[in-house]
């Protein structure tokens, strides 16, 4: 099932549910303009939409409040059932709505222009008559903007205009369309709409915010649909990947450019905060913030994927930021390259009264030394690419080389971003591997060579410390932390970087993290978190990818196709989790490290199926 390209397969006809309000994670599909992401439940409810961008305030928060958020629904007056898809290689989304009386069909996007992102958002759901007639009501509720603003409402000549603070929306309607009522009260606006075999209704939202709106025709927003699509399927088709599961990269690859902030060219961990990693928990985060490491993911999947535009969007991205803040190694920065702010908790329901609801995040602050591994490597595998950096950017990666130098003894957060700080195996292992790429760049005259004798000490002394103190030799694996006999998977991520030149120790690793912390094909971050959280979905990947690179690729190819077929029931469309007995999506959506991982483990296929042994040296 993994040769093919193309779309991946419609979801079948179902009857959307909802708990108390809330609408099941895997029931959500998601479309975006480059700057923000609107998420869509199966029942045609728009549940989350930051405008006008990722990390705004939420036009529509029902995601979060399913009592007193606010959202944009077109749903049959009657019951109903649902299928969808997105557009073969585009972020379109059609749904097929069928009823006793008929079948219509809703195509959805966040438009842009012929010349790119638009300057304001249009949210555009064109509803067409398939067969028979269907009633449909229709009803835009804005939310309060985290009890911070009160909405107002009032009609002009030139339509319906709403009033979200500083933000401008108003509702377009096709002529077709009774005229809409508002509810003062409710604070919300109602129309229907019916259709019959042939018809085509257009119902659209414009938004901008502190700046006045422009407001083109229907016409003009429903061509732009097409036109959104046709820049999709353009940019999908200049994807140069081939190779075993080419439709899982190209959706994947679609999620991740649905992340990626087209104004500053970074890319949010995720379109959504507060998402719990179990249902009722407090491990709920906000990941509408651009994460060095995400960041550093992101340009390798890229490059692997043949989007270089994209991937040095990304670097420029990430290298200048870094300088403009002082090189100091922030974990996270917002869409703009500014300091990710503190945590403050909005009095807010949460998703299935998940508590705290955040806005901003506390890991902001950590020392997360495997960071220097992160983008060393990203630069090395750019410049390996056949590309060149600056001068500047060529005296920071020296900088972080010494700093890594300086700092390996440190004990950190690690990669997990825990309060415990603790020599971590992985971070230990990504200041190796920083101080090795660092070398190479150096001898291959990239990095000046100044620092090539220190560097080497350095990393070999971070060798001999992970083989001192880091090795279980009862259960026969590397572990989380020097003095610990617990597992991490992301030790996964180490099988590709040359760490071992015979990869005994890692194979073994590999054995006991599977033995330790898997849950059928699924697995934990590291040991215990079976009794806090759902199996991390990105980690499963990581096992397809060290199985490619310690030469098992039978298994890896197994593995792949049972999480693909496992994953593939949300339109390819990954969470940040999922429950492994229920399959219950779980955590922030979509998740871009999910994808990301499925896009190496893909590509780690392909490399060792096409003579490579995908052992980057």
């Amino acid at each position: 099932m993994g040769n093919s390209g193309g779309m991946l397969e419609r979801t079948k006809d179902k009857v959307p549910t909802r708990e108390n309000g809330f609408s099941p994670l895997e029931e959500y599909a998601a479309i975006g303009d480059g700057r923000s992401v609107a998420v869509i439940a199966l029942d045609g409810s728009i549940d989350w939409w930051c405008s006008p961008n990722m990390d705004s305030l939420p036009l529509f928060d029902k995601l979060l409040d399913s009592k007193e958020g606010g959202y944009f629904f077109i749903k049959p007056a009657t019951d109903y059932t649902v299928s969808r898809q997105y557009r073969d290689n585009s972020n379109v989304l059609e749904t097929t709505f069928k009823t006793s009386d008929g079948e219509a069909k809703f195509t959805e996007s966040l438009n842009s222009g012929t010349a790119g992102r638009l300057p304001w958002c249009e949210l555009a759901r064109r509803v067409e008559g398939v067969t028979g007639s269907i009633k449909f009501n229709v009803e835009f509720k804005p939310s309060r903007r985290e009890n911070t603003v009160s909405p107002w409402m009032q009609d002009n000549v030139n339509g319906s205009v709403v009033h979200v603070g500083n933000l401008l929306a108003m509702l377009r309607l096709s002529k077709d369309i009774e005229k809409c009522e508002i509810d003062f009260n409710e604070q919300a606006l109602r129309t229907t709409l019916t259709t019959h075999q042939g018809s085509k209704s257009m119902v659209a939202l414009l938004a901008t915010d502190g700046e006045p709106l422009a407001v083109p025709s229907i016409e003009q927003i429903d061509n732009r649909i097409e036109v959104s699509d046709f820049a999709w399927r353009n940019w999908a088709k200049n994807l140069n990947y081939e190779g075993t599961f080419k439709k899982h990269v190209i959706r994947s690859s679609l999620s991740l450019k649905l992340l990626l902030y087209s104004p500053s060219g970074a890319i949010a961990a995720a379109a959504t905060t507060s998402l719990p990693e179990k249902i009722g928990s407090d491990k709920n985060f906000d990941y509408r913030y651009a994460w060095v490491r995400d960041a550093c993911m992101t340009i390798k999947a890229f490059l692997h994927a043949g989007a270089l535009e994209e991937s040095k969007a990304a670097f420029t991205w990430l290298t200048g930021v870094m300088r403009r803040n002082g090189k100091q190694m922030n974990v996270c920065y917002t869409l703009d390259g500014e300091l990710v702010p503190d945590e403050k908790y909005p009095e807010v329901e949460g998703y299935k009264e998940s508590q705290p609801v955040r806005k901003g995040n506390n890991a902001n602050k950590q020392f997360q030394s495997c960071m220097y591994g992160d983008i060393l490597e990203c630069a090395y595998l750019f410049i390996n690419a056949g590309h060149v950096v600056d001068i500047e950017t060529a005296r920071l990666l020296s900088e972080l080389a010494n700093q890594c130098a300086d700092r390996w003894r440190s004990k950190d957060s690690g990669i997990w971003e825990l309060h415990e700080l603790q020599n971590y195996t992985h971070s230990k292992m990504a200041c190796w591997l920083a101080l090795d790429r660092a070398i190479k760049l150096a001898k291959d005259k990239h990095l000046e060579p100044t620092w090539v004798p220190r560097w080497t000490r350095e990393r070999d002394r971070i060798r001999q410390y992970i083989d001192e103190n880091c090795w279980c030799e009862a259960k026969q694996s590397y572990t989380f932390y020097a003095g610990t006999d617990k597992l991490d998977a992301s030790l996964l991520l180490i099988a590709r970087v040359g760490f071992d030149d015979d990869n005994e120790r890692m194979k073994a690793t590999y054995k006991a993290i599977n033995k330790e912390l898997s849950r059928g094909r699924l697995l934990y971050r590291y040991s215990g978190m079976d009794k806090e959280e759902g199996c991390f979905i990105a980690c499963s990947f990581w096992m397809v990818e060290a199985l490619a690179a310690t030469g098992d690729i039978d298994e890896a190819v197994k593995v792949m196709e049972e999480l693909t077929n496992l994953l593939d029931c949300n339109l390819g469309l990954l969470t940040e989790m999922v429950d492994p007995d229920t399959k219950e999506a779980l955590g922030n959506f979509p998740q871009g490290l999910s994808h990301l991982s499925l896009v190496f483990a893909a590509n780690a296929i392909t490399e060792v199926q096409n003579g490579g042994d995908n052992i980057e040296k």
